[in-house]
């Protein structure tokens, strides 16, 4: 089959590899669609590890294409979604519910971090019945594979924040990660959502996914305009969707005590 490898630091290129064979509790998938992340861009740069002729991607769906004997929750052909994130579920780390650490720091991120990834014709997914979930027939493959990384990543930041019922958040970048911790700011129960960017195509698609207010912060001041919005209190709760230490310091100016 053909994969898309990085080769060496800042060198990528597509080579040739056999389809894997799944072990007992995996599963092959032939590729139907995949994500590029900003994390891939990392991978290359070198910035977490070396990962030499490991085929790139974390994010796809697929058709399930072999499976081991001991898998039951999916079947051959059942099209299916991947999580970016494929920890095995049962060592230490992933009992005591920081399945992302699974087997050591970052452990659960196996995709071109510690095996071959998914921009291939076939990938294979480790402990599959955890890790594959059956596409509905409603869905498409392309919004299926959103939730693969970009969405769960943004809920899991809202749900990190501990809104509270009717509290405030402000949400610093509305790319994909931001967005949707701005809807999932929402469905937590947030009374007011502020989201701060400077693309104008980001800030309307915010307010459609649930922003209160938003501002660009190439034209007011983000920290005042926060501030009188919520009468010199702070938020309850600030988010940092872009990867930033000057909106992570932002972050920190313009939370309540105890935010």
């Amino acid at each position: 089959m053909k994969a898309f490898v990085m080769h060496a630091v800042g060198e990528t290129g597509f080579m040739r590899k056999p389809i894997p064979r799944p072990g007992a509790n995996d599963a092959v998938v032939k590729t139907g669609v995949a994500l590029v992340c900003t994390s891939d861009c990392h991978v290359v740069n070198g910035s977490v590890g070396k990962s030499l002729d490991l085929t790139l991607g974390h994010e796809a769906t697929g058709v399930v294409h072999r499976l081991g004997e001991a898998v039951r929750s999916v079947r051959v052909g059942d099209r299916v979604a991947v999580n970016s994130i494929t920890p095995c579920y049962t060592c230490h780390h992933c009992q005591r519910g920081c399945s992302s650490q699974c087997g050591g720091l970052l452990g659960g991120w196996k995709f071109s971090h510690q095996r071959d990834g998914v921009f291939a014709d076939f990938f294979l997914v480790n402990h599959a019945d955890a890790n594959l979930v059956v596409i509905p027939d409603e869905i498409s493959d392309e919004a299926a594979c959103y939730t693969s990384d970009m969405m769960s990543t943004g809920f899991a930041g809202a749900e990190a924040a501990r809104i509270p019922l009717g509290g405030t958040v402000a949400i610093y970048g509305q790319g994909p990660v931001g967005l949707m911790a701005t809807a999932g700011a929402r469905l937590q129960g947030a009374g007011q959502i502020i989201t701060v960017d400077k693309r104008a195509n980001r800030l309307a698609l915010s307010r459609f996914y649930g922003a209160d207010t938003t501002i660009d912060f190439t034209e007011v001041d983000p920290d005042e305009a926060i501030m009188d919005l919520t009468r010199g209190v702070g938020v309850d709760a600030a988010i940092e969707a872009i990867g930033s230490q000057m909106a992570l310091d932002a972050c920190l100016r313009v939370i309540r005590p105890g935010g």
